[in-house]
């Protein structure tokens, strides 16, 4: 090569380099401000973290690689035989080539090298140049004088991205488990467990309901009250535990495949009788603690349960009458004043033949919705999650289910029938 400025792979240590950068991430998160820390989404927080340690392993874009003009420059030439050196006039060929990547990864020693190392004329961050000077006048030896150069820096790239692509698959795991026990020291510090509460309980006296669901005593979780500004301190709220939020989507599932089931029983039901059966299915299983019945109406379509003025579950029944029908729904359950983790469902009774294609209609409604954030855990026929955020918060998250129910139009009901 001619006019050799840079030597690649040699100056730094990439395992260590890897280490300080999952120490670095360590630090981030231990140094993070309790109240903005408490408050952020957990998944946002895990994602902008995992983004902050990841390292982009370099890749050559030699299929783009191109050459600026040939140039004439001055070449030493030394003579072995009379220990003279001369200057000819000689000519200097330039191959650019781009990559994408970080490009202090070519700085890097990967644990596998050899003792010979690539060597480049200029690097930046988005590209690097190879130079040859010399006599030539056979273009394939030219080309073979750079095409030996890029395997073997395509050698030392692939060395490293062996290590980056373990430090990069490990790093999820590695950033939810700091995650995952700072949450738990401030939430344990802040002693929450014990000085706000939810208390939920299943009815001693439940009926012998076949659905899938154990009897338990239930807890709350003591969540984050959503701040407007990092200065806000964190202030707890109750919140539905998981296992409770997935138990009552049990109990509307089952609710769900017996209407389904029965479709001259269901086809003589309005939106507002379906609720009320949910309703009663619900409340056959849960208890609250200062009432009879946890779950209640309000109006003519809610499902809620309410603590201290705020809804802590929301269900939302809506007959599909198109795409805007999904939109109007979400716009109310955003409407409400939820708190932070709410969880929610979105009952959709689908009275068209074309089932299929109306869960797909409403899935890209909820998907096109603005408050829309990511997909849920659950994603099948029967039920689509997806979580949203509340209007002006994006820290702020709801736990969607989208539960589609298949429902007759035009069946008669047994009570028609028995009038004939």
């Amino acid at each position: 090569m001619g006019g050799v400025t840079e030597v690649l792979f040699r100056q730094y240590d990439l395992h260590q380099i890897l280490r300080a950068t999952s120490a670095k991430v360590e630090g981030l998160v231990a140094q993070w401000g309790a109240d903005a820390f408490l408050k952020a989404s957990e998944h946002d927080l895990i994602d902008k973290l995992v983004e902050e340690g990841s390292v982009r392993c370099p890749q050559l874009l030699r299929d783009q690689a191109w050459m600026p003009e040939m140039a004439e420059v001055d070449i030493e030439v030394h003579d072995r035989f009379f220990g003279e050196t001369a200057t000819r006039r000689g000519l200097l060929f330039t191959l650019v080539v781009p990559f994408t990547g970080e490009k202090d990864v070519f700085y890097c020693r990967p644990s596998t090298w050899t003792s010979v190392v690539p060597q480049v004329q200029s690097l930046n961050t988005r590209e690097l140049r190879l130079e040859v000077t010399g006599q030539f006048t056979d273009p394939t030896q030219l080309n073979k004088r750079f095409t030996e150069e890029l395997d073997r820096i395509d050698q030392y790239l692939a060395w490293c991205r062996e290590e980056i692509d373990r430090h990069n698959a490990a790093l999820p795991t590695f950033v939810t488990g700091l995650v995952s026990a700072r949450k738990q020291k401030l939430l344990d510090g802040r002693n929450l467990q014990s000085q706000i509460g939810f208390p939920i309980r299943r009815r001693p006296d439940a009926s012998a309901y076949s659905i899938p669901v154990t009897r338990k005593t239930v807890s709350p979780h003591r969540l984050p009250r959503p701040g407007h500004g990092d200065g806000e301190p964190f202030a707890p709220e109750p919140a539905l535990s998981d296992a409770d939020y997935e138990a009552a989507l049990q109990v509307l599932d089952a609710q769900r495949n017996a209407l389904e089931r029965t479709p001259s029983v269901a086809a003589g039901m309005d939106e507002e009788t379906i609720r009320n059966l949910l309703l009663v299915s619900l409340n056959a299983q849960f208890k609250g603690t200062a009432a009879g019945e946890l779950f209640n109406g309000d109006g003519k379509t809610d499902i809620l349960i309410r603590e201290r003025d705020r809804n802590v579950f929301i269900g939302e029944c809506k007959v599909w009458d198109g795409p805007q029908t999904v939109t109007d729904a979400l716009d109310q359950l955003l409407g409400y004043l939820v708190w932070r983790d709410t969880k929610a469902a979105l009952l959709m009774f689908i009275r068209t033949k074309a089932v299929t294609a109306t869960v797909q209609a409403a899935t890209a409604a909820i998907e096109a919705h603005p408050n829309y954030k990511r997909r849920g855990t659950h994603d099948t026929d029967g039920r689509i999650d997806v979580v949203m955020h509340a209007n002006g918060d994006l820290d702020r998250e709801i736990k969607l289910a989208f539960l589609p129910f298949s429902l007759p139009h035009h069946a008669t009901s047994r009570f028609a029938k028995a009038k004939r």
